[in-house]
């Protein structure tokens, strides 16, 4: 099996990028030039197929676990092509999951509680770019410490791998004050939050027309 050693030195894949530009790369020659060279173990071509054989089979549910199964690619390659894809995903690729950066965004997927009889606490999972993963609903009834439990609000926010979280609940009587219990439940949420590394970015109230936040 040929190695990238074995190629002149105008056809390497780094080389061949910065004389005649990406487009003339192959998708194998464009991982070489991402990973750069191999190791004792095995060269980068060798390396490179077995990524490129790893991406055609998961697609874009390839992930970080995937790539440090790759034999001979470890945590730094692993890292430097999965910030790679998500880099490009993120500036280029057409997602139908809305971006919610602001407390106006997230109020725009709560119009389904506003009107609700009962207390709706529900939770938004976001990527690092602020994406918009999954929106669940958490409770039903009267908020408090105790209905409103931290491992109900993040198991499924650990599951998405979620970066951070925006809960809400709707008040059924119309008034936006915030009362102690939703203070106190945002705290809990807040503190464990942190220990998890999954930030709350907010929590938010609304009402049939209003809405206003706890943070």
């Amino acid at each position: 099996m040929a190695k990238i050693k074995d190629m002149r030195e105008d056809s390497r894949p780094r080389e061949k990028l910065a004389k005649y530009g990406s487009e003339k790369l192959s998708d194998l020659e464009l991982l070489m030039a991402i990973i750069g060279s191999g190791n004792a173990q095995a060269d980068v071509m060798k390396i490179s197929r077995d990524v490129k054989k790893l991406i055609a089979e998961k697609g874009s549910e390839l992930s970080y676990e995937d790539l440090l199964g790759v034999k001979s690619l470890g945590p730094a390659k692993a890292t430097q092509i999965m910030a790679g894809f998500e880099l490009w995903r993120r500036q280029f690729e057409v997602s139908e999951r809305p971006i919610i950066d602001s407390p106006e965004k997230a109020v725009g997927q709560l119009s389904d509680i506003r009107d609700k009889k009962q207390e709706y606490f529900v939770c938004l999972t976001l990527d690092g770019a602020n994406r918009l993963i999954a929106k669940r609903v958490i409770t039903i009834g009267t908020l408090t410490s105790s209905l409103v439990h931290p491992r109900e609000v993040f198991a499924d926010a650990i599951t998405d791998r979620a970066a951070s979280i925006i809960v809400a609940h709707n008040h059924p009587s119309g008034s936006l004050e915030v009362s102690r219990a939703d203070k106190e439940v945002t705290g809990i949420l807040k503190k464990s939050g942190e220990l998890l590394d999954i930030e709350l970015v907010d929590h938010i109230v609304v009402t049939a027309d209003k809405s206003t936040t706890v943070l």
